[in-house]
């Protein structure tokens, strides 16, 4: 008779079913980037308050501290590792709110309000517009794609350019033909948010990697800048994120153009015999 391993004979004092048994995951929510989530959800919903009272130089910083907490708890997900499914789309609950309903809110409230009508749907098509951006960039991102480009305007751009013009004139517009310009401040973010032209991520960015100390004192530098003169500088920074991905979409056609230029031209000169018996 063979001797008996180890292993069976542990198995001879098992229960039944044991091996068909599976640790039960604990139910719950990730509490640390949770708390950044519901920071800019609050900073949302107070925009949305101050904006009602016609504080609009409180209600629109609230967006850029809101854009602050949304680029802080998913980074901080993955570095502690708990990213989650329900944290994904109380994150894209969150966004809609601060970044599709506040600044829609804020320009109607500081701008849109003497058109009417017209302002009423300019704002809802901002809502729209940032709600479907945010729809289609969760499809795109289970899927896959190229990391370095958002494609469309991301909302919290397209937020950050309402606030940060509102920002730099906070009084705001009470007369009809002054408001008409807020139409393109408001349209053009919400139709560039459903484009598919690409605006650069900088979620790529290893900040762990080695930098040249020239970085640091830029950094240095921006940060006084902001400090010094907070209008300008975040009216600048936010516009020019806009324009950025225009320039980049002319510099890469001017390259393409000239690459084509450089290929050589198929000769259209008359057929040799040897040409002939090369073609056979």
């Amino acid at each position: 008779m063979a001797p008996t391993s180890d292993t069976e004979r542990l198995r001879r004092f098992r229960r039944p079913g044991h091996e068909r048994r599976v640790p039960l995951r604990r139910r719950g929510v990730s509490l640390l980037p949770s708390l950044f989530t519901m920071g800019n959800m609050f900073c949302g919903y107070a925009c949305i308050v101050y904006a009602m009272r016609g504080e609009f130089e409180t209600a629109a910083p609230l967006i850029g501290i809101a854009f602050i907490l949304d680029s802080l708890d998913g980074r901080i997900a993955r570095l502690t590792g708990t990213t989650s499914a329900f944290g994904v789309e109380l994150d894209s609950l969150a966004d809609v709110i601060s970044f599709g309903i506040a600044p829609a809110i804020l320009s109607l409230a500081w701008g849109l309000q003497p058109l009417g009508r017209l302002g009423y749907f300019s704002g809802f098509l901002f809502v729209s517009a940032a709600a479907l951006r945010l729809a289609r960039f969760n499809i795109q991102s289970a899927t896959g794609g190229d990391k370095r480009y958002f494609v469309g305007l991301p909302s919290p751009a397209a937020a950050g350019i309402v606030a940060s013009t509102v920002y730099v004139y906070p009084p705001g517009l009470q007369d009809y033909r002054a408001a008409l310009p807020v139409l393109i401040l408001v349209l053009v973010p919400a139709l560039l948010m459903v484009s598919t032209i690409r605006f650069r991520s900088f979620k790529t960015i290893d900040l762990q990697m080695r930098r040249p100390y020239t970085v640091l004192f830029l950094i240095a530098l921006g940060i006084m800048a902001i400090a010094s003169h907070p209008r300008y500088v975040l009216v600048g920074m936010s516009y020019s994120y806009l324009a950025s991905a225009f320039i980049g979409l002319a510099i890469s056609r001017f390259r393409h153009r000239g690459v084509r230029d450089l290929e050589p031209a198929p000769a259209t000169g008359p057929v040799t015999q040897t040409a002939r018996r090369d073609a056979r």
